[in-house]
């Protein structure tokens, strides 16, 4: 498949098979990440990987959005090994993190594995549960898993904006 096609295809999946992701999937989903480019090559993407029991009950604790998957992968960054633009002090950890959790979702994709976003979590419980180091922030937490083969995307997920109320050249337009 192109990626193009790839990526028109693939959707948060909120309904997934009880088997467990194999190792050899999970394993292809975490070279992905670790692919990823990041600011200044920093590397500040960090990811727990959640396979069942405690785990995922720890996770269900932080929030209503693992749709019974079997997987998930807690993504954070290191604050400390985060590139920092030298101009504003703006730091690059959200943005890398963003940038492997794609990856991630993407590779998941191209090898059946059905993935969904989470950002609704409360990361205060989160750092809790799972004793998360200070200088660690979670970004993402990303439910996995084998499709159920009634899954489908939402309604709206084919509904995209006009591409020109997001693409301008030259210089954005006056307000």
């Amino acid at each position: 498949m192109s990626f193009s096609a790839l990526a028109a295809a693939r959707y948060s999946v909120r309904k997934f098979r009880d088997t467990p992701v194999t190792k050899e999937h999970i394993d292809i989903i975490l070279k992905a990440a670790h692919n990823a480019p990041t600011a200044g090559n920093r590397q500040p993407q960090r990811v727990l990987v959640i396979t069942g029991g405690k785990g995922l009950e720890k996770i269900d604790a932080c929030t209503k959005c693992r749709f019974d998957a079997p997987l998930v992968f807690l993504v954070c960054v290191d604050t400390n090994a985060s590139w920092v633009r030298p101009f504003d002090g703006v730091k690059s950890s959200w943005v890398d993190a963003s940038i492997a959790t794609t990856q991630m979702m993407l590779q998941a994709a191209d090898i059946g594995v059905g993935t969904t976003w989470v950002m609704y979590f409360n990361p205060e419980i989160l750092i809790q549960e799972f004793r998360i180091p200070e200088n660690l922030l979670p970004v993402a937490i990303l439910v996995a898993g084998y499709p159920a083969d009634d899954a489908a995307p939402m309604d709206y997920h084919n509904q995209k904006n006009p591409m020109d109320s997001m693409i301008f050249y030259e210089e954005f337009p006056r307000q």
